[in-house]
């Protein structure tokens, strides 16, 4: 199947398939329930190039999330040379951005999400505390969502009006999912010495990040609630996208779901230990839309 899929997605340079199936090795191993669902529910033609977009989003993130302060801004800024290079050139000594440079060849919107994205690396390398969710939705627009739209663009519709209601949808769609990343991984963040829990709540309930008790526990309730109102919002976005990619947005989406679910299980224990979805229940998600998507 994969090989079909670098075939349809244009990839026929030898070298250039080796750069794809290195990349899709490397997001199967960090992201393993995302490429299921994009090798399950997407057009093969399409894999490829999600494959290199959310390649290219963790190689960055992992780049600039290591070290001091002013040794991340010096990895984004000769992170950033280089990527520019590679999309001017459509050539790179970088495998990963190799195929980036080929994506955005072959799917132009690409290229535009690439630069907003690296725009807002200079956000996430400098944020320490959220302050309030005023900074919550500062951060969202400029590092978040760009970082979804990178993959969210290659289903998006082609409609102005629609596309308009797509990225909105795709905006609260991200503000629940960076919610709830900054809750499931509240003990990993606390020890780095930044966490993503708004400080004014965290004063408001006069909870303790580091250790389980009914203050935080009221607190992941809200967080919690919050998320969910905007999972709720974005219920719509299946329908903004062509039949072909419904099946993969409808299992993103429930996929959140299931991460909020385990959010609310875990309440104040999120203090001590991560949490997560069930893996038995993700997969049962899968092979339902795998299912609908075989039947339509």
């Amino acid at each position: 199947m994969w090989k079909r899929a670098l075939d349809r997605a244009g990839v026929r340079e030898p070298r250039l398939r080796r750069d794809y199936t290195e990349q899709r090795r490397a997001v199967r191993r960090f992201a393993p329930a995302e490429y299921a669902a994009a090798r399950l529910l997407l057009p093969a033609a399409l894999l490829p190039h999600v494959v290199a977009a959310v390649a290219f989003m963790h190689d960055t993130d992992d780049r600039i999330d290591r070290g001091t302060p002013d040794e991340r801004v010096a990895a984004l800024a000769e992170w950033d040379g280089l990527v520019r290079e590679a999309l001017a050139d459509g050539d790179s000594a970088v495998p990963v951005l190799r195929c980036l440079a080929h994506t955005a060849e072959r799917r132009p919107d690409v290229r535009a999400h690439v630069n907003e994205f690296l725009r807002g690396c200079a956000r996430e390398v400098a944020w320490r505390t959220l302050a309030d969710d005023r900074e919550l939705e500062q951060y969202v627009r400029e590092y978040s969502l760009p970082a979804l739209m990178l993959t969210a663009c290659l289903v998006a519709p082609e409609d102005a009006s629609t596309r308009a209601a797509f990225t909105e949808g795709c905006h609260r769609l991200i503000r629940a999912m960076q919610r709830i990343d900054f809750l499931e991984d509240l003990p990993e963040d606390v020890r780095a010495g930044r966490h993503g829990v708004p400080a004014d709540a965290v004063t408001r309930h006069g909870a303790d990040l580091t250790r389980p008790g009914p203050a935080l526990g009221r607190l992941v309730e809200e967080q919690a609630d919050r998320a969910a109102a905007d999972l709720s919002a974005a219920a719509p976005l299946p329908t903004l996208v062509s039949p072909p990619y419904r099946p993969f947005v409808r299992a993103l989406a429930g996929v959140q779901g299931l991460r909020l679910d385990a959010v609310r299980r875990a309440g104040a224990s999120l203090a001590t230990r991560s949490s997560g979805p069930s893996a038995s229940a993700a997969a049962l998600l899968l092979l339902r839309e795998a299912t609908r998507r075989t039947r339509g």
